[in-house]
């Protein structure tokens, strides 16, 4: 039987048992030995055991973890992150928080595209519910919403360096410092 290091399924056959025994994340259906995981099949030749490691579990940002990400979504009072790192490690878990735009409705605090870093603060029912609420916290890039152009930050609004358009954001304080973007690099 040729032995298979590519990933197997929940179900998959991944030897016979009578040329292996069953081992974690396995089991025996009466002629085979099958996978109960995703995994990578792994063959013990000397105790004639086989097993499935399993694969990596995709990250998932816990209390207290900062993370960057790009807004996916403005709500009423609320708007969605698509997390892209968390605690500068890169995640494609396809994550999203949720953050609370406690005054929005006289500020505009961040738009759709903008790129921002959040603090974690619960995970509730299956939802991830964030804050920007301290200095570090907000606005890292964006560009003017107007005409495309790059922005500097001037207190706590952005104005376009082509058009001179004018908009309030919640900046953080290490807006346009592009030292984020290296975070890919770890």
């Amino acid at each position: 039987m040729t032995l298979s290091q590519k990933p197997a399924l929940p179900g998959d056959k991944i030897a016979i048992i009578e040329e292996f025994e069953t081992g974690e994340n396995t089991f025996d259906d009466g002629q085979s030995i099958r996978s109960l995981v995703v995994g990578t099949p792994e063959f013990d030749k000397t105790s004639r055991i086989a097993r499935i490691s399993g694969m990596r579990r995709p990250a998932v940002a816990k209390s207290g973890d900062v993370v960057t990400g790009s807004v996916a979504a403005l709500m009423n009072n609320m708007f969605a992150i698509n997390i892209l790192y968390i605690n500068g490690k890169p995640t494609h878990a396809g994550l999203e928080c949720i953050c609370q735009a406690k005054g929005a409705k006289k500020r505009i605090l961040v738009r759709v595209g903008d790129i921002v870093t959040a603090k974690i603060l619960s995970l509730l029912n299956g939802v991830i519910h964030a804050t920007i609420s301290e200095p570090e916290l907000g606005v890292l890039f964006t560009q003017c919403i107007k005409c495309g152009a790059k922005v500097i930050a001037m207190s706590n609004n952005i104005k376009c360096i082509d058009c001179g358009y004018i908009e309030e954001r919640k900046l953080s304080t290490r807006f346009g410092n592009s030292d984020f973007i290296k975070f890919n690099s770890n």
